[in-house]
Parts: C-alpha cells; sequence; structure tokens
C-alpha cells in the first residue's frame, strides 16, 4: 500500500502528537488498570464494568492506530495563498453568501473542523474555493443546488 501524505499545519500536527502522547501516556494506562479492577470482581461473563472497559480500550486503541497513520508521513502547509495569488492549501479565504461573510482556513482532512472555520480541501467547499483567487466565484453543488461564494480577501 503505498504512503499517503496527511497535510497539516504546524498547530494541527502539535495538535495530534498531544492527542497521540495524552492516549498512550494516560489514557490507555487509565484504562488497563480499569480493566484489571474489573477482572478482580469475578464472573466476566456478566461484568458489566469489564465490558465498557473493554470497549473504551477498542477505542483507544483505534484512536492510537489512526493517529500513528496520519502521523507517518505529515506534508507541513504553509500558511497563505499560493504564489499565483490562488487559494492553496493553507490559505485563509473570506468569502460572502447570501448577504453574509465567513472565513475559512483550507486544510487537509485530518484537522478539518467545520465549526472552527478549518475545512478540508476534499470538501466540496474546500473543493470549490481551490484555485480561485479574490473576486472568483465558487459554485458548491448542494442538495438544494448550487450555492454561490465569492471571494472577498484571501491571505
Amino acid at each position: 500500500m503505498a504512503e499517503q501524505n496527511t497535510y497539516l499545519t504546524t498547530a494541527g500536527l502539535d495538535k495530534l502528537k498531544a492527542e497521540l502522547k495524552g492516549l498512550k501516556e494516560e489514557r490507555r494506562p487509565a484504562v488497563i488498570a480499569r480493566i484489571k479492577e474489573a477482572v478482580a470482581y469475578g464472573d466476566l461473563s456478566e461484568n458489566s464494568e469489564y465490558e465498557d472497559s473493554k470497549n473504551e480500550q477498542a477505542l483507544v486503541e483505534g484512536r492510537i492506530a489512526e493517529l500513528e497513520r496520519l502521523l507517518e508521513n505529515p506534508q507541513i502547509v504553509k500558511p497563505g495563498k499560493s504564489s499565483n495569488g490562488e487559494v492553496a492549501l493553507g490559505s485563509k479565504v473570506t468569502v460572502k453568501h447570501g448577504g453574509s461573510s465567513t472565513s475559512y482556513t483550507i486544510v487537509g482532512p485530518a484537522e478539518a473542523d467545520p465549526a472552527g472555520g478549518l475545512i478540508s480541501n476534499e470538501s466540496p467547499i474546500g473543493q470549490a474555493l481551490l484555485g480561485k483567487g479574490k473576486g472568483d466565484e465558487a459554485v458548491v453543488e448542494t442538495p438544494k443546488g448550487n450555492v454561490k461564494y465569492t471571494i472577498v480577501s484571501l491571505s
């Protein structure tokens, strides 16, 4: 399987590394301790504490594996627009739609947080904005029809 790059800002990389460290050094040992305690209660067939602990362990181990995969080949994205003044990974874009303005930073999918203004370059809005410049319109296809965004500023 070919290695896939994970596009991250420096802040996004630091955040994922901190999360991985917390999971390995704090959460994983806490879950293991809960499992040992639950085993001490005896009969595992009807031990809900044991079952809950094993389920939590599976979630923690799954997230650790996902983070390790994401951090295998990180590509740092520099903030700003592309050299030709177009929206690219790392760009902060302010768009106007229906009389209101919204700002987004274009990031890789691993650190996307739409509520926090970080949208993935693979999202419909992100894809529509990539390669556009200030004053350009980006059209996003939605189930309710096409939505037009006008790029007000780009940095």
